[in-house]
């Protein structure tokens, strides 16, 4: 046991594989584990490195096992799959998860604290409860749309009408259909309360936390952006420079060059989908409330709109708030507005 080097662990429900291996790369431990039997058979081995997919309850597992004095690096899937041999099963997986982790190119997550992922936590349950309202909406637009009555574009104007299509008695609405509907309007409304809830207990971490609070000086970065930052990002510095934390956000354009000849794209909408959609919101509102202001970044975005539209201003901007993001985490900085003399 005293010669392993590194090994890796094909995490799982109830069932996990181990493969470790010396200095020379050669095979010296290879097993499968229950649950409750991991860390004991972890806490056996000398300090070594340990490698993770990042998958549900990766973080918990490196936290165990950096206590018994290991180091411990997560990645993502797509850097261990290259070296998988043969067919796919748990003891290759750990395999490849062994190989890939000594790899210099080998890219790693930071390992999230509890109350990182607590916050995460509100941010999951918060964008599952608006994804289940505007489900519930499209179904009554859609249910009503069978009796002919069609409801407004948009949530406002929607919700707005819903009480008003359900209390009218003529417009021939069945009494079943309107009990029903009447009930996935309570659910809708019961939902309302729920993001509320949760909006306000984010205002409330943001405000908190010294970081977020930095953060939210920067035009278009707000409390939910702020936090969701805060809670995904351990250490500013585990990106060399800006362009690679917008690049880890998915704000960077695709790049197809060969034989010298450089091709952009669209942007790739790789990484943090959540930061990255916050960001793009935010940017929408900076930029419709920049009219009449003179700072040199609402002169530069109401150039890029007459140069280049609205949608690909958006996009630069919320690129540009992300590189503004990682210079304020990186150096702990205050945004300073610089306006045009």
């Amino acid at each position: 046991m005293s010669l392993i080097k590194a090994i890796g662990v094909d995490l799982a429900k109830s069932v996990f594989s181990i493969h470790g291996v010396d200095a020379h790369d050669k095979c010296k431990l290879r097993k499968t584990v229950k649950r409750n039997k991991l860390l004991p058979e972890i806490a056996k081995l000398p300090p070594c490195i340990i490698g993770m997919e990042a998958c549900s309850g990766a973080h918990y597992w490196a936290r165990e096992f950096t206590k018994l004095g290991h180091d411990v690096r997560i990645m993502a899937s797509r850097f261990v799959i290259p070296y998988r041999q043969n067919e796919k099963n748990d003891a290759n997986d750990a395999e490849a998860i062994c190989e890939a982790v000594t790899r210099p190119k080998t890219r790693f997550v930071s390992i999230k604290s509890e109350e990182q992922q607590a916050v995460l936590c509100l941010h999951r349950i918060r964008h599952g409860a608006i994804k289940d309202r505007t489900a519930l909406i499209n179904r009554l637009r859609g249910l009503l749309a069978e009796f002919g009555i069609v409801m407004p574009k948009g949530r406002y104007p929607a919700q707005h009408a819903i009480t008003s299509i359900l209390e009218d008695a003529e417009n021939g609405l069945p009494m079943l259909a309107r009990e029903l509907l009447h009930d996935l309007w309570q659910e809708i409304k019961g939902l309302n309360e729920q993001i509320l809830k949760h909006d306000r207990k984010l205002y409330q971490l943001a405000h908190q936390m010294h970081a977020a609070k930095r953060l939210m000086s920067i035009p278009g970065v707000g409390e939910v952006t702020a936090t969701a930052v805060v809670a995904t990002v351990c250490d500013a510095k585990d990106f060399d420079t800006s362009r690679a934390f917008s690049a880890w956000i998915g704000l960077v354009p695709k790049q197809y060059t060969t034989g010298g000849q450089v091709k952009l794209g669209r942007i790739s909408k790789r990484g943090e989908k959540h930061i990255r959609t916050s960001l793009i919101h935010g940017a929408r509102a900076v930029i419709a409330n920049c009219r009449h202001k003179t700072d040199r970044t609402s002169l530069w975005i109401k150039d890029l709109i007459e140069r280049r539209g609205f949608k690909r201003a958006t996009v630069a901007l919320a690129a540009k708030n992300a590189r503004l993001i990682w210079a304020l985490l990186h150096s702990e900085k205050e945004y300073q507005i610089d306006y045009v003399k």
